[in-house]
């Protein structure tokens, strides 16, 4: 026979597991992930205007055009990424 208390007790930790399993999302390491990515579409992005402004003679309208949509790509990867983080369950 299974005392009720100890099953109390063991159904408490399993959610209080959960909880905190719930609330740990992102490591740092994947967090410094996100931020180099976001870093990255951005300087990629100026690299790829300043190219193309030098190419074309438009300088320095692709440069803003595609640093601004780098930061555009960053931010919807860095919230897809955090999003997805948050729905991960136990």
């Amino acid at each position: 026979m299974t005392d009720p208390g100890q099953e109390e007790r063991k159904r408490r930790e399993a959610e209080a597991d959960r909880l905190l399993y719930r609330r740990k999302g992102l490591s740092g390491s994947e967090f410094a992930g996100v931020g180099m990515q976001f870093a990255a579409t951005i300087v990629a992005g100026a690299l790829a205007g300043i190219w193309l402004d030098k190419r074309l003679g438009t300088s320095p309208w692709l440069l803003i055009v595609l640093v601004f949509g780098g930061a555009g790509l960053g931010f919807w990867s860095m919230y897809r990424r955090l999003a997805q983080s948050t729905r991960k369950g136990p």
